[in-house]
């Protein structure tokens, strides 16, 4: 974290003389009669910008809670915000006992695919995400079903 002194710039109707501006310096800002000193950081980029101040977490940071809903059912599921949704739909194999690839997540109304993040489509604490079951896999189960049990072979031999 780098600190720097900032110059504020403020408008003030009884400083009309200079054209109504008036440069200020300082490195504080004054927020309700509390003054505070402006806080930089450096992004990735090279861009030097003026830290947020979320109530001390940042989006894509910590812990966050999703609402998980499923055609009858919801569950809700504490995950890190910078998680994949492969990493969610492990998590839910688990709670709803349907694999992975068996698994559709639902944000915003488009599926998501296992390597997006959660943070980088959206997803913040307290958002709701629907798990459908893959229809083609809910196929396969029912023929599945239907296959293992062959017509015409007898279990025993009752005699007479």
């Amino acid at each position: 974290m780098i600190k720097l002194r900032s110059k504020r710039f403020s408008r003030s109707s009884s400083k009309l003389n200079n054209g109504g501006n008036s440069i200020k310096g300082g490195a504080e800002k004054v927020c309700g009669g509390i003054s505070t000193e402006i806080k930089w950081e450096l992004r990735p980029g090279g861009m030097l910008v003026q830290k947020r101040d979320n109530g001390g977490s940042s989006e894509g940071e910590g812990m966050i809670t999703i609402r998980v809903s499923t055609v009858s059912k919801w569950h809700d599921i504490s995950i890190e915000a910078t998680s994949t949704f492969g990493e969610l739909k492990m998590i839910l194999s688990l709670v709803t006992s349907l694999e992975p690839r068996e698994q559709r997540v639902l944000f915003k109304g488009k599926e998501r695919e296992d390597d997006e993040y959660l943070h980088m489509v959206g997803v913040r604490d307290k958002d709701k995400v629907l798990l459908l079951e893959d229809p083609a896999t809910k196929e396969r189960k029912l023929y599945g079903l239907a296959e293992a049990k062959p017509i015409g072979t007898p279990c025993c031999t009752i005699s007479v």
